[in-house]
């Protein structure tokens, strides 16, 4: 049957949006969930476990505190508090942990470390997933049961100050609220000034119970200048000031005989080196938790502190105000808050927590009674019936407290083996849905591999053998074989598949595809090696050069694919950028040869009647037609731009450490970005800009070259307005401003520069067909994005811009176009540097390494649809230069040269253009088992967007050079 190549690109792309839906059904687990649909309420409270007992013990038990205050600041690292500079940073909140009444712990926030999905874990005590980072932008009202809900409900009076994704969960829960906005980054003082402005007041009032505050200019601050700037301290201090202020105000209301208060300090995520969040390193899932309370013993001296999971808060402050546990918390209580509880009422307060996990254990786990803490939690209830029934006789032996100790351990380690258990849950993964999904993606890109030739030709038409696989024995042999083994993993699989759920129906229908998939890959494979076969044996291929593949093309293909199959591990996942530093080192060595082999080994050759510059060009237009000699310094200069650009790419490593492994190590980036060397950043910055000005503005108008000039200057008036850079003028201690006006004089020229490359680009499509016109056109609207990323890098990171042209500028000059690589070998290239480029900004496959303040220069106030564009383009400047460069490279050169060429080089091309087409399907199926660490990070973002656009490019030009050879 055959298809035209546009039906089946398209069939082939909604069949792998099912795979890879069947794939990720099984990679993501099912959420710890309750079985009920309703919320906790107090009467779903157990009873003590006493048979026969009266009422009273079947009554909720008494809360612990009064009124509660949550003191939350956003990306709070635990060693802001705990560690040797915490006196400093923190003196006040440091004296409480040593000698007042508190007890501190580091809480372990689970990744994803972003605001949204720990607001999530820290008042429904469960585990968000990595969705909810994409829910973060736009946080919908919360649904499920959560202590914000269980409070309004019981009548509990709350106030609320902060970030204004609590005001977007609990909507109508707060008596009382102002919000300020999160993702306005470069506001770190007006952010909290209005938080603190309601203090006073507020504190002197006694119509609240819970008071929640949620400060972030710590955050912003991270996210502007990292960990260490000067601006911590002051922050911190501030910060903690505002703790002194409101424990004061507490103490003062404090009254004897009724129940203390509860002030807590907390941060919802750490801080990474670089001053973002999102992922899993140290000092990003590290918070500190500190509890101040007169019912707390007072300590002698800082004891160590304890660790406890970040979701422990949740039934902590539920038990400790008389609240139900949310149903689908899997934390467990704080033993050290009940310290002061008399034995009977912590026992009883266990109890209610195990209850509360064990109905979770039961919905959630098929076993769940072979789980060790199910079985702990069974024994030690009974244990406390038995407890309790002596207690009750009025038996107040030792041997009754030494019993009462015991039941309490084993409370304990219930407790946490059930707690650990629900944690492990959202691991466990369908195994059968996923290598269902991979094995039908596999099938789809070999079938796409086999059919490119025949979609790429002047027929554009794809031939399978559909009625004949339909027919054939082997297709219903292995549908009987598949339908064999969907029977036994059904009836043998401990846990459910999502594929054992569905209708017999919907699987047969599968079974059948996958099948006929198969078998239509076999039928197109023994064909094609028939074909080639074939080709081999005929006399007209007597040369052979047109299927021969240099060495070039082996290190292309055999890099993208290595690259490829590197994404199956984590550690290659964490640590990319030393894959592709390898790789492009590698083919700096390479092109070296290539370069050698052009100016020095050719010339000997003088007996040959015709030059053969390359194997792999010998069917180029260039290569028939007459060469004219080189100059002299054009071939030094070709040979000097491979080491050239091998130091370039030395240079750039230690400029900004990323990955995972050595990401906390200092660079290169934190010595230029410390205050005593501001000087020779400044110097820097200002060579780089100077150097970037006469790179670009070569091939722009006249009026360009002047907005991109004064364009650049705003750059460096921008940095310097923001105290990153000096003029000469200029002192370090000069009041600095947020360069809003130096940012949009920027803007404007930018924009001006992209309107001029458009309109000389549309004039010369829609009016005039001039080819310097449109090449000019692009080639402005370049620069424009030049200008635009120049404003949007840190200053430390303006060489990795130069380096970027410098190194197109002389790849170009002298290496592409002088030894004539083709469409596929240049834009494989382009690829390559646009990935290693990724990296040298300082990119990870980490989304705390996600710079998002770069989203609000030139913004006064948090605007979503620029903040995003922004983050976006900087993120990805790298890769999207690299892009442009390509698109308005092979546009020049094929204006340039519109010969036609061979089909054996049109081949050779095709088989170039395989990689770049095969590694969207394969880069994506591969790291799917990796989804966790990369499927809302910056690389899988760009990976989905830009090898689409490689791959279109690729076979764009390689199609255009078939219809010149047939025009």
């Amino acid at each position: 049957m055959k298809v035209r190549s546009s039906v089946f690109a398209s069939s082939l792309l909604i069949c792998e949006v099912i795979g890879v839906a069947v794939f990720l059904r099984g990679f993501f687990p099912v959420s710890v969930k309750s079985s009920l649909s309703s919320k906790s309420k107090l009467s779903d409270v157990p009873a003590e476990p006493l048979t026969g007992s009266p009422p009273n013990f079947t009554t909720p038990p008494h809360p612990l505190f009064k009124r509660v205050v949550i003191m939350l600041v956003d990306a709070l690292r635990e060693d802001f508090v705990f560690g040797p500079s915490g006196g400093v940073y923190m003196p006040y909140t440091r004296h409480m942990v040593e000698k007042g009444s508190s007890i501190s712990f580091v809480a372990k926030a689970r990744p994803p470390t972003v605001t949204m999905p720990r607001i999530k874990a820290l008042t429904t005590g469960s585990i968000p997933g990595f969705i909810d980072v994409v829910m973060n932008l736009n946080s919908p009202a919360m649904l499920e049961d959560n202590l914000i809900w269980q409070a309004k409900t019981a009548g509990r009076r709350m106030v609320f100050y902060g970030d204004d994704t609590w005001l977007r969960l609990f909507p109508k829960h707060f008596m009382e609220y102002d919000g300020t906005t999160s993702f306005f980054v470069s506001d770190y003082t007006e952010v909290d000034n209005n938080v603190t402005r309601h203090l006073a007041r507020t504190l002197k009032r006694n119509d609240w119970d819970i008071l929640i505050l949620h400060y972030l200019g710590l955050d912003h601050i991270g996210h502007i200048s990292g960990p260490h700037s000067s601006l911590i301290q002051p922050k911190l201090l501030e910060m903690d000031d505002i703790l002194k202020k409101i424990h004061s105000a507490l103490i003062s209301k404090d009254t004897e005989g009724s129940l203390p208060y509860l002030l807590v300090l907390c941060g919802d995520h750490g801080m990474s080196e670089t001053g973002g969040h999102g992922g899993s390193s140290e000092p990003e899932v590290s918070t500190p938790l500190v509890l101040i309370s007169p019912t707390f013993k007072r300590k002698v001296g800082m004891e160590t502190p304890g660790v406890v999971e970040q979701v422990d808060l949740t039934p902590t402050l539920a038990l400790g105000l008389g609240l139900p546990i949310s149903q689908n918390s899997v934390g467990h209580v704080i033993p050290e808050v009940l310290e002061e509880a008399s034995l009977r009422d912590k026992l009883r307060f266990l109890h209610i927590n195990g209850h509360q996990l064990s109905c979770l254990l039961r919905d959630s786990i098929p076993d769940y009674e072979k789980e060790a803490g199910f079985e702990l939690f069974r024994v030690a209830e009974k244990a406390h019936g038995n407890w309790l029934k002596l207690y009750l006789e009025g038996n107040t032996s030792e041997v009754l407290t030494n019993m009462g100790k015991k039941v309490l351990k084993q409370y304990l380690e219930a407790l946490a083996a059930m707690s650990s258990s629900l944690s492990k849950q959202l691991g466990k993964y369908d195994m059968y849905s996923m290598i269902a999904g991979m094995t039908f993606v596999f099938q789809l890109l070999l079938v796409l591999l086999l059919a490119m030739p025949e979609a790429l030709s002047a027929e554009a038409v794809v031939d399978l053998p559909v009625l004949s696989t339909l027919l054939s024995l082997p297709f219903y042999l292995l549908c009987l074989l598949l339908a064999s083994v969907h029977v036994l993993v059904c009836t043998s699989a401990e846990s459910s598949c999502y594929f054992c759920s569905l209708s017999w129906g919907l699987v047969f229908a599968a079974v059948a595809f996958s099948s006929a998939m198969f078998c239509i890959l076999v039928s197109m494979l023994t064909r094609r090696l028939l074909l080639v076969a074939t080709h081999r044996k005929s006399p007209l291929r007597s040369s052979g050069s047109e299927w021969w593949l240099s060495e070039l093309d082996v290190l292309l293909l055999a890099g993208t694919i290595g690259h490829t199959l590197s994404l199956a591990a984590s550690s290659f996942i964490e640590e990319e950028h030393q894959t592709w530093y390898f790789l492009l080192n590698t083919l700096c060595l390479a092109v070296f040869q290539d370069v050698c082999r052009k100016y020095f080994r050719e010339k000997k050759d003088s007996g040959d009647e015709e030059e053969h510059i390359l194997p792999s060009i010998d069917c180029h237009p260039f290569a028939s037609s007459h060469s004219k000699p080189e100059g002299f310094s054009e071939k030094w200069l070709a040979l000097a731009t491979p080491p050239f650009t091998l130091v370039c790419i030395r240079l750039l490593r230690p400029l900004n450490q990323t990955g995972v492994q050595w990401a906390h190590l200092p660079d290169f980036g934190h010595w230029l970005t410390s205050s005593e060397h501001r000087v020779v950043l400044s110097l820097l910055a200002a060579s780089c800009l100077v150097l970037i000005y006469f790179l670009v503005q070569r091939r722009c108008s006249l009026v360009s070259k002047v907005a991109l000039a004064l364009g650049l200057l705003g750059v460096y008036s921008y940095r310097a307005a923001v105290g990153n850079v000096l003029f000469p003028w200029q002192h370090s201690g000069q009041t600095l401003s947020k360069g809003t006006v130096e940012a949009r004089f920027v803007y404007v020229f930018v924009l001006g520069i992209l309107f001029t490359g458009t309109k000389d680009l549309l004039r010369s499509q829609i009016i005039t067909a001039d080819a310097k016109l449109k090449s000019r056109g692009l080639w402005e609207i370049y620069s424009g994005l030049v200008l635009l990323f120049s404003l949007l890098f840190r200053a430390h990171n303006l060489p990795v811009l130069c380096c970027c042209l410098l190194i197109q500028t002389f790849m170009a000059r002298f290496i592409w176009r002088k030894l004539h690589y083709d469409a596929a070998q240049t834009t494989i290239m382009h690829y390559w540097f646009g990935q290693a480029f990724f990296y040298f900004q300082g990119n990870s496959s980490n989304i705390a390494t996600i710079d998002i303040s770069v989203g609000f220069v030139g913004l006064e106030s948090y605007v979503e649809a620029p903040a995003v564009l922004l983050t976006a383009l900087s993120t990805y400047a790298g890769p999207l230069l690299w892009t442009c460069h390509l698109v308005c490279y092979l546009s020049s050169e094929t204006d340039r040269s519109p010969v036609a060429v061979g089909h054996g080089c049109y081949c050779l091309a095709l088989l170039r253009s395989v990689p770049a087409a095969a590694y969207i399907v394969l880069v994506t199926v591969l790291r799917y088992h990796l989804f966790i660490w990369s499927v809302f990070s910056p690389k899988l973002l760009y990976e989905s967007m830009h090898l689409l656009l490689t791959a279109g490019v690729c076979l764009f030009f390689n199609t255009m050079d078939q219809s010149h050879s047939k025009s």
